[in-house]
């Protein structure tokens, strides 16, 4: 059934029959680690968010009540995906605390909420009631959770300081946080990035994929005639031309 789950997903099965076994998977009590997780849960929520059918939203909703975090991230991102505002209000319930709710805990791989997902999620749906909650995130002390900020901080306000401090860490000693900012960059669509992006010391397909997603929010904003190509999108292209 784990394995059910995620395949569902991975293959885009969008039959209704399938849409149901996810969803009633989401209240799933069998399928339970010795420290009280849910994997099949985790996968049904995954799945969920790439299918696309909004039936799904209300157990997904219900799904960030769940004691497993990894349960509560997969929904929260899989809302963002399926771009459903309902779930705004419990989102930003998530970020209640602040900072001081937001620390590291001793043990712990993980903080007490999927911080980075929710953040990156409110900043997805346009929620500019949330900036001065998000604003916070800036000076936590984990780098990833700053990174979301920004890249939320840029979509909502779409002031440039906050995607240079992104462009900024594609320097950053660790290659995970390399990584993330290539991923935060293209989902923003910081197009003077570009350049900065090609360059990064990170695996050719991410930068691809950075560079991809640069160059498709510059054509949804700049749609060309259908012949010709402005020399903005042709230096894109080239840039990912000479990555692959």
């Amino acid at each position: 059934r784990y394995y059910a789950a995620w395949w569902l997903g991975k293959f885009r099965v969008r039959e209704p029959l399938a849409i149901d076994a996810l969803i009633a998977a989401l209240e799933d009590q069998d399928n339970q680690t010795e420290l009280g997780g849910y994997p099949l849960r985790r996968n049904a929520a995954r799945a969920l968010g790439k299918l696309g059918d909004h039936r799904a939203v209300p157990a997904l909703i219900d799904c960030l009540d769940c004691p497993d975090f990894y349960v509560r991230e997969a929904a929260v991102q899989s809302l963002a995906m399926l771009e459903d505002r309902t779930c705004i209000p419990k989102l930003i319930k998530l970020l209640d605390g602040g900072l001081e709710a937001a620390q590291p805990i001793p043990g712990c791989p993980h903080l007490a909420q999927p911080y980075n997902a929710v953040i990156e999620a409110l900043g997805d749906l346009g929620v500019t009631e949330a900036i001065d909650l998000i604003e916070l995130f800036l000076e936590h002390p984990n780098e990833l959770e700053q990174y979301a900020a920004a890249r939320a901080m840029y979509q909502l306000t779409q002031n440039p300081t906050y995607a240079e401090r992104l462009i900024k860490a594609l320097s950053a000693y660790q290659v995970q946080l390399r990584r993330a900012a290539l991923s935060d960059l293209g989902a923003i669509g910081y197009l003077p990035a570009a350049d900065a992006i090609a360059k990064t010391w990170a695996e050719n397909s991410l930068r691809v994929l950075a560079l991809k997603g640069i160059l498709e929010h510059y054509l949804e904003s700049n749609p060309s005639d259908g012949c010709h190509l402005s020399e903005t999108a042709i230096r894109i292209m080239n840039l990912i031309d000479g990555l692959l």
